[in-house]
């Protein structure tokens, strides 16, 4: 994890080993005067690419075996408003890791709160893009999922 993270924040993000320093933007925000909750999806966006990044498994399509990952589904806890001006940190990890997938959970924090602003989750799948169906994950990138998250899947 980044050094430049308060003790509030490290201590929230202290079981994800993928974290995302994000500027939180004016535009962010919306009439309510907080960062929209359609904004948060970005937020996991970018911790899930970052975390891809790590495993191995990005969308340069043909580099892995003829597989690529394709977001399945997504969700989000909305738990504090987040305003400008703030930085949040994005935790990204796996817990859950089957032959063409595997499931996310995602949690920001708000530096300026230090107090997790949301938590969520998605489902990963490994996607075929010739062939346009799933596929089986590459063993790469599972072996690469579970040497990150520090533990075996089974």
């Amino acid at each position: 994890m980044n050094g430049n993270m308060t003790a509030a924040v490290k201590n929230h993000l202290k079981e994800f080993q993928v974290v995302a320093e994000i500027p939180v933007a004016w535009a962010d925000m919306d009439v309510f005067r907080h960062v929209n909750n359609t904004v948060f999806f970005r937020y996991f966006e970018t911790a899930r690419i970052k975390y891809l990044e790590r495993i191995g498994f990005t969308d340069d399509l043909g580099m892995y075996e003829g597989a690529g990952p394709i977001l399945h589904s997504t969700h989000c806890r909305f738990r504090r408003p987040v305003v400008f001006p703030d930085t949040v940190w994005t935790g990204a990890r796996s817990v859950k890791l089957h032959s063409d997938r595997f499931v996310m959970e995602y949690r920001v924090v708000s530096e300026k709160l230090g107090e997790v602003a949301a938590e969520g989750g998605g489902v990963v799948v490994a996607f075929d893009y010739h062939a346009r169906s799933k596929t089986t994950l590459p063993r790469s990138v599972s072996a690469r999922i579970e040497e990150i998250d520090g533990h075996s899947f089974g």
